[in-house]
């Protein structure tokens, strides 16, 4: 099978893609916007072919390259994990006659007000939401609906650009900082009070493969939001042996159903508290913050080769262990500046040496991130246990124990 990967060459985990169709058979023919002497001596072992675009999200530029491959093989997949690209990769699937993740569905697992209404007339219960670019319809809604409220780009990925307001002044605010009134539209949703978490799955066909669920310490929004706060996710291994996963299982494909995803990995953030289960938003696409390795490392298994798998040939080559539940801690600087040094991480390494899958401390000298650049912006630890609530301790104490000391 001939498969077209977009930009095999950044981010870095972009390269294991590539390795993985290889693989399991494919000849990978790669599309990227960096030089082909830039690729070094793995992608062009893995890779067939190469071709260079001023910009991989740009699908006429996209769609030039792919028809001139078709014309000398014969293309039968075309793939894109990185959000920014799915959009282009699905036009030119469709102007090419290339089977995959359709315009439609992909439009439907980014742009939030469309995605809700969607999942609403399926039944799907999630948040009342207005997307717009009128503020008196947003302000309307918000006197519709009551506050608090969440603010979010329409096509937003995480919480990149997401703010609670409680009052009509900070939802003014909010949507001027947007650039509402000024040609943006955006996303305005009922805030869901409750624990946030996602279920993530690699689908074949519509049919899930695999599956994974994972839990956010605290929120996504309080965690990117506090520099005090070393916030956490952890992907449980109880996810067969607890009946209580069973509805988020059951709600992940409900939406995986509704919105037509067929062949595709995907990213879908849920809420539990006093109204329920909450479904807020997915993406066909792998998570971000290199989640992925937290499911091998806990798994025992080779992740991008299952992704490849379902690719190339519909189905799956290996058994998910569940042997470990598995985690990161995001440790953020006392201040914005350079790093200095740190304490507490001999301590944590005598303690939990066994546990840890990795780490990443920045040397001194090197310049801090702000707390919303996310998990791995700065310093982090990801550790892995058999038991959830053991890990989750562990985790805690990483998070009490290291310090990150930097100077302005």
């Amino acid at each position: 099978m001939d498969v077209v990967f977009i930009e095999p060459c950044f981010p870095a985990n972009q390269r294991e893609f590539a390795r993985a169709l290889a693989a399991v058979g494919a000849r990978v023919i790669g599309i990227g916007e960096r030089p082909k002497s830039a690729l070094g001596p793995d992608l062009e072992r893995w890779l067939t072919h190469y071709e260079q675009v001023s910009n991989v999200t740009n699908p006429d530029e996209v769609e030039r390259v792919v028809r001139w491959l078709q014309g000398r093989a014969r293309i039968e997949r075309l793939e894109a994990v990185v959000e920014a690209h799915v959009m282009a990769a699905a036009t030119v699937r469709e102007r090419c006659g290339i089977p995959g993740t359709t315009v439609e569905t992909t439009f439907l697992c980014r742009d939030k007000p469309s995605m809700k209404e969607a999942l609403r007339k399926a039944g799907i219960p999630t948040a009342q939401s207005l997307g717009s670019g009128d503020p008196a319809a947003l302000r309307e809604f918000a006197m519709r609906v009551g506050f608090p409220l969440i603010v979010k780009p329409r096509d937003g990925a995480g919480a990149s650009g997401t703010s609670r307001v409680d009052t009509v002044a900070e939802l003014d605010a909010a949507l001027a900082e947007l650039g509402v009134g000024r040609g943006r539209s955006v996303a305005v949703e009922e805030f869901i009070e409750g624990h946030e978490g996602f279920y993530d799955t690699l689908t074949a066909g519509g049919q899930v493969l695999h599956e994974w669920v994972t839990h956010y310490y605290p929120n996504v929004l309080d965690a990117m939001r506090h520099r005090w706060i070393s916030p956490q996710f952890i992907t449980t291994n109880r996810v067969d042996a607890a009946e209580g996963y069973d509805e988020v299982k059951s709600l992940g494909r409900r939406v995986i159903g509704a919105l037509g995803i067929t062949t595709s990995a995907t990213h879908m953030e849920w809420f539990f508290g006093p109204k329920g289960l909450k479904f807020s938003e997915i993406g066909c696409r792998p998570p971000g913050v290199r989640a992925w390795d937290l499911y091998a490392a806990g798994n025992d298994i080779d992740i991008y080769r299952e992704w490849a798998m379902a690719v190339v040939h519909g189905r799956a080559s290996q058994r998910l262990s569940r042997r470990y539940s598995a985690g990161i801690i995001a440790l953020r600087p006392d201040c914005d500046g350079h790093i200095v040094g740190y304490e507490g991480v001999e301590e944590i390494q005598r303690r939990f040496g066994a546990a840890v899958i990795d780490l990443h401390l920045p040397p001194p000298g090197t310049p801090t991130q702000p707390v919303e650049a996310g998990y791995m912006a700065n310093a982090w630890i990801r550790l892995r246990h058999p038991d959830y609530d053991v890990l989750r301790g562990m985790l805690d104490t990483v998070g009490q124990t290291v310090k990150v000391r930097a100077r302005p």
